[in-house]
């Protein structure tokens, strides 16, 4: 994989998951037999990135952020979320020193380090911009890049979304763009069985830094989301002439599904010419028995 890395050069466009520890995905994305401790490496011999939930719910120890560093290549991206302990409390500014050491943490990385995600709760809104501005002061912006997630109403407004999106640019901040169209505006309710709903908010593809952060809720049924993909392919290949780094993740209530999807977005992708490098997983043979010795 290194060699291939090196082969395909620059990655301007990334596209991952939610996550690389899924055991239904053993059979598809990862070989028959697989064991739960080579899903990072296997992973990351088939996408270039992947979205870090799981640092959400909890601080990674130095060991395990160590681990991670050497299981990944280095030209391999995970972009953890900022722990939901320092961002849906109340104001930011109270928990910056304890998501300053994380950002040390996850420094461990080096070079595998991506873009950092910092997830507003549905409760934080237009009213503490001093707050967000005050965090993103203090935030290493030069060793760890940042995207910004909001979710309150008051944020697409014409004045919220005019204000953030100064202040990232100023920043140099990315602003993280969240489609659930295709969970909301497809049939049934595909999240319905699920524990956390993700919020409809509008879709506002705003670039505000030398990179961007889209997370794609994809329905379960593959072609309800090829005209949101469409859509998607015309903005990326727009914005990566332009120089932009654009990192793509699938999300799907069924998550058995996500490396499917994105699968074929990659195939759409190529089919349009959009300038993008060959996903690794088409690089590699048709999963197999694991082997045993």
């Amino acid at each position: 994989m290194a060699d291939e890395a090196d082969e395909l050069g620059e990655w301007g466009f990334r596209m991952g998951l939610a996550m690389w520890a899924f055991r239904e995905w053993i059979g598809d994305l990862y070989p028959q037999g697989s064991p739960s401790g080579d899903f990072l490496r296997l992973y990351s011999e088939r996408f270039p990135t992947v979205e870090g939930n799981t640092t959400f719910y909890a601080v990674p120890s130095e060991e395990t952020v160590l681990k991670w560093a050497s299981e990944a290549p280095a030209h391999f991206h995970l972009c953890p979320k900022i722990p939901r302990e320092f961002t849906h409390d109340g104001l930011l500014m109270p928990s910056i020193q304890g998501a300053l050491a994380f950002a040390e943490r996850m420094s461990l990385l080096g070079s595998r380090l991506g873009p950092m995600l910092l997830q507003l709760p549905p409760s934080y809104g237009l009213d503490q911009i001093m707050d967000l501005g005050y965090f993103l002061r203090d935030w290493p912006r030069e060793r760890v890049p940042l995207t910004v997630e909001v979710r309150h109403r008051s944020w697409f407004s014409a004045e919220g979304s005019a204000r953030l999106d100064r202040m990232l640019t100023r920043a140099g901040v990315g602003r993280a763009i969240l489609d659930t169209r295709p969970v909301y505006e497809g049939p049934g309710d595909p999240q319905a069985n699920g524990r956390f709903r993700k919020p409809r908010v509008p879709v506002e593809p705003t670039v505000t830094a030398p990179f961007m952060m889209v997370r794609f809720i994809s329905h379960p049924e593959l072609e309800v989301n090829l005209p949101y993909l469409r859509r998607w392919a015309r903005f990326i290949e727009r914005e990566l002439s332009s120089g932009v780094t654009v990192y793509f993740f699938v999300h799907c209530p069924e998550e058995e599904r996500s490396p499917g999807i994105a699968r074929r977005f990659q195939a759409m992708l190529e089919e349009e010419g959009v300038p993008v490098p060959p996903l690794p997983w088409n690089l590699l043979p048709e999963p197999s028995q694991a082997t045993l010795f």
